[in-house]
């Protein structure tokens, strides 16, 4: 032990003994009973405070060592930045209490170490315990208020939730954490493709991309006629959809807002097939409300697994004026199906080569997948005058794969 954390333990002491000396030594209950019954309060907080604790150290895998500084001092950090990447992974301020653990001095020293070795910037740093915080700590909360929570339910054995839970969380967190692990790589190294067959280092940070929002018609008004349970299982369940059927295309969700739900695509062809699959997903579901959706194509820039930008700006007016079940696509997104061959740039000139084939004067038409009709011009705030378009399918070409 150093000086300093010699002297540190001696404060720690003294602290303590000025609060044993602080309480009052014969303090009575102020009525018959009340004494008793502050007695069993205090000896249920404990007993709960005692259980927090020990799945602290499961969780965690190590007692409470340091104090913010010592952790700081002993990854060899300045304290400054150890409070910067503390506050960047969601974590409140805590003084100077001794609360943290060797897990915590190592993730210092290795962020440090990336930012020291130069292949990180202070700032690229920050960002990535920022977003690896954000997207954690929704994980945890889910798993906590859903899982953990269903799991508890049935309490057969006798024993409360409180008691049960660290058993569960004993036998579930090597599993849980093996397979985040695993979810981590697969996605990684998804996204690490999606880099490497970008044309140039510029696509990298702005992308042409399809951007779509889907959103739930007359949220607001189910949300004063529904229970609260029901609301959360309808969200659950367009959430649940929407990304299954965004992940089975070849898009990228994202994010969900609740009634609204946010989704990318590197293909015009690939987003089309999304959008419309949703509306007709959610029309043969008579549990769910009208939808909408709103695509943009245009450049994108990414940020901590986020989009923004115009083309996303855009995607969200055409989705706000979307009529009830439909997509709403910009002028964009028409000319770029038209381009890739999923939808004729001109009806009237794919109608006269279809009539061409059937009379034996023409080549065969193209198959295309969609058609796009244009809608009347309006102004969009803050985007100018819009036309937008209706996609929809093909005539003859089915719903299947």
């Amino acid at each position: 032990m150093t000086a300093d954390d010699s002297g540190a333990a001696s404060r720690d002491r003294a602290i303590d003994d000025d609060a044993v000396r602080d309480v009052p030594a014969d303090d009575p209950p102020r009525a018959r009973g009340e004494g008793t019954t502050g007695r069993a309060d205090a000896t249920a907080d404990s007993d709960e405070n005692n259980i927090a604790v020990r799945l602290e150290q499961l969780i965690l895998g190590a007692d409470r060592r340091y104090t913010p500084f010592q952790a700081a001092r002993a990854a060899g950090v300045s304290m400054d930045l150890a409070a910067r990447f503390w506050r960047a992974m969601g974590f409140a301020d805590i003084g100077q209490v001794k609360a943290l653990t060797e897990a915590d001095v190592l993730a210092l020293r290795r962020l440090a170490g990336l930012v020291e070795a130069g292949l990180l910037s202070e700032a690229m740093a920050v960002q990535v315990a920022r977003s690896t915080g954000q997207t954690t700590a929704r994980l945890a909360d889910w798993q906590i208020d859903s899982f953990l929570e269903g799991l508890t339910e049935p309490l057969d054995s006798g024993l409360t939730r409180t008691e049960i839970t660290y058993p569960l969380v004993e036998l579930l967190l090597p599993e849980l954490e093996e397979f985040l692990v695993y979810v981590w790589r697969r996605q990684l190294a998804a996204a690490t493709g999606r880099v490497v067959r970008a044309q140039d280092d510029a696509e990298m940070v702005d992308r042409r991309l399809a951007v779509g929002f889907a959103d739930l018609v007359g949220f607001t008004r189910l949300t004063r006629r529904l229970e609260e349970e029901e609301l959360g299982e309808l969200v659950e369940a367009f959430e649940t959809t929407c990304s299954d059927l965004v992940a089975a295309h070849g898009g990228r969700l994202i994010k969900t807002l609740g009634d609204e739900v946010l989704f990318s695509a590197d293909d015009a062809g690939i987003a089309a097939e999304i959008g419309l699959r949703l509306i007709e997903t959610m029309t043969h579901d008579e549990t769910m409300p009208e939808l909408r959706v709103g695509i943009a194509f245009g450049t994108v820039t990414t940020r901590m697994g986020d989009v923004f930008g115009t083309t996303v700006n855009l995607a969200s007016r055409l989705t706000s004026i979307a009529p009830k079940d439909t997509v709403l696509v910009d002028e964009a997104f028409a000319e770029e199906l038209g381009r890739i061959g999923d939808a004729p740039v001109s009806e009237a000139e794919a109608a006269a080569a279809e009539k061409a084939a059937e009379e034996g004067t023409g080549a065969p038409p193209p198959s295309y997948r969609f058609a796009l009709q244009p809608m009347w011009q309006r102004p969009v705030r803050g985007l100018g005058v819009v036309e937008p378009w209706l996609l929809s399918r093909r005539a003859n070409q089915g719903t299947s794969g």
